[in-house]
């Protein structure tokens, strides 16, 4: 169950859209600055009760409607949704002192109709007591527009796109009412209007039928009204619609810390520049929480840490194998000491480490598994004795290890060794211990996917200044998270490991994607550099976007 506080972030992201509001707006309107209010929706500030106050005010609710959830509050602000009754006005109206009662007139006696059967409804033998509507039922006025909505987005009803929203607004719309059929008018008496004396024998019953003498058509009973039929339930999912909601809070809120520096610095974009660097892990660490906010499950930011990831000295290394690669192709080096001439280009995987963020990493703390058995569901970092490579012209996904004997691995390293060995290129990994916990492969996808957002927006534009921003949090996120005084928010050093074993395993399937292709591969190091021989344009796709490489530099390898 969601906190108050959450809660009520929520609220004022749903009432922000709602209003069309940006991070920047609301802050002018309750007296605050736009970094204090992207600190309070990310979780890393609180809202004060002063705050509660202020922003009732400013969308003109009362507090208790501020409290009662997003799609309270929305509804209340557009009149779909009743105040709650602490907050509602009194009712207003004639009273019994002011106004006397008239006095009914009789009323004839009522002509017998009879009532058309219930139509039944259905119900799903298989629904289990208590279950969510099935998809087409009505789940509450949407958070966003206040209409009838019949999906669910995070436990709140909601449309899935704007086009939604506009259609249900569209269909609510008042039409001209259809005049009601009138009921048949009882027979007048020749001298005057007047209800028909029916004498009523006492022998029959009160609602029998009429004698004989007074002829009656009864009156055609009411159609009961056709049910309208639901919509088709939409093709995506709503959970597949929520991240991509999150991920544009979170773009705003890093577009709007550019222009935040800018403005502090009178739009010089050097000195901005140094300072967006310089907050770049408070601001990457708000970014995170924010994009962990509704989240279906919490991590750990401080689990106990393991021996084997502590350091042994502070400048010293844990017993940790990223597997860093440091590779060159035997062959082609010894024939271009013969005199072959090779044509090389070098080159470059653009953000290796932001695209590294998506892998599968640890949710809590890591505890031993001794079963040898490798679970997909499960992460952390494992002390295997890898099988002999024995492919000469493709680089081994251990790196360059050569001491022999069992090493400890990240999550990413194993699940490279185990798909290797399932196409046939190296024997299974034996595995002899494990520390791992529930993993997911999403725990920093909205994070990745904002700052990728925002850097190819940047990247079009020739904004120098936010590309080395987005640049300066993604790396420093990754080198700190680990056991570095720079960043107090968080420690797991399991997470460090296992994101920079993704990126060297990127680079791998980088390689062997060219030696499959018929390229030659000459060379491959650090986080981002494959050097290879052939046309690499029909393999890759040239451009600054997380899925091409650029050419870092072409070279003559061999010859005279």
């Amino acid at each position: 169950m969601l906190g108050t506080e959450e809660v009520l972030r929520l609220t004022v992201a749903a009432l922000m859209s709602r209003a069309g509001e940006r991070q920047g707006d609301l802050a002018a309107a309750i007296g605050l600055s736009q970094a204090q209010v992207s600190r309070k929706q990310s979780g890393a500030a609180h809202w004060s009760l002063d705050d509660v106050d202020l922003l009732a005010a400013h969308y003109g609710l009362p507090v208790l409607d501020l409290l009662a959830g997003p799609t309270h509050a929305v509804g209340v602000l557009h009149g779909a949704a009743p105040r709650l009754p602490s907050a509602a006005t009194a009712p207003t109206g004639p009273t019994s002192e002011s106004t006397p009662e008239p006095v009914a007139a009789p009323v004839p006696a009522p002509v017998p109709v009879p009532v058309p059967e219930a139509v039944p409804v259905p119900v799903p033998e298989d629904g289990p007591v208590g279950a969510l509507p099935a998809p087409g039922l009505p789940l509450g006025p949407c958070v966003l527009c206040g209409e009838t909505a019949f999906d669910e987005v995070d436990g709140f009803p909601q449309h899935l796109s704007a086009e939604a929203c506009a259609a249900a607004a569209a269909a609510s719309a008042p039409s001209a009412p259809s005049p009601a059929p009138s009921a048949p008018e009882p027979p007048l008496p020749a001298d005057g209007p007047g209800p028909v004396p029916v004498p009523v024998p006492e022998s029959e019953p009160e609602l029998g039928p009429k004698p004989e003498s007074v002829p009656a058509t009864p009156p055609t009973p009411p159609t009961p009204p056709t049910p309208p039929t639901p919509p088709a339930a939409p093709a995506t999912s709503p959970r597949r619609t929520a991240p991509a909601y999150v991920s544009a809070l979170l773009v705003e809120q890093i577009t709007d810390r550019v222009r935040e520096a800018l403005t502090a610095h009178d739009g010089d974009a050097d000195a901005a520049q140094a300072a967006l660097i310089k907050s770049a892990i408070p601001d990457v660490m708000a970014l995170f929480k924010a994009s962990r906010a509704s989240g279906r499950y919490e991590h750990s930011d401080f689990p106990p840490t393991a021996d084997i990831l502590r350091k042994k000295s502070q400048k010293g290394a844990d017993e940790i194998w990223e597997g860093r690669p440091k590779w060159r192709n035997p062959a082609v080096f010894a024939a271009a000491k013969q005199g072959t001439r090779f044509e090389v280009t070098a080159l470059d995987m653009n953000a290796a480490y932001l695209s590294a963020l998506k892998c599968w990493l640890p949710i809590g703390q890591l505890r031993e598994d001794t079963s040898g058995v490798h679970d997909p569901k499960r992460s952390g970092v494992h002390l295997i004795t890898p099988a002999d490579w024995e492919q000469p012209d493709l680089p081994n996904p251990l790196g360059n290890r050569i001491e022999p004997g069992p090493l400890w691995v990240t999550e990413s390293t194993l699940r490279q060794l185990l798909a290797c060995s399932r196409k046939g290129l190296v024997g299974p990994p034996v595995l002899h211990r494990s520390l791992v916990s529930g993993a997911s492969e999403a725990l920093l996808e909205r994070l990745r996917r904002a700052l990728a957002d925002v850097r190819r927006t940047a990247l079009a534009e020739g904004d120098t200044l936010t590309v080395e921003y987005v640049k300066a949090m993604y790396a420093k996120f990754v080198s700190t998270i680990g056991e570095s005084s720079a960043n107090r928010e968080i420690r797991r050093p399991d997470w460090m490991h296992i994101i920079r074993a993704k990126a060297f395993a990127n680079l791998w399937m980088k390689a062997e994607k060219a030696r499959l292709a018929g390229l030659t591969v000459v060379e491959m190091s650090g986080t981002d550099e494959l050097h290879v021989i052939g046309d690499w344009r029909s393999v890759f796709s040239e451009g600054r976007d997380l899925h091409e490489v650029k050419a870092k530099k072409a070279y003559t390898l061999g010859g005279k």
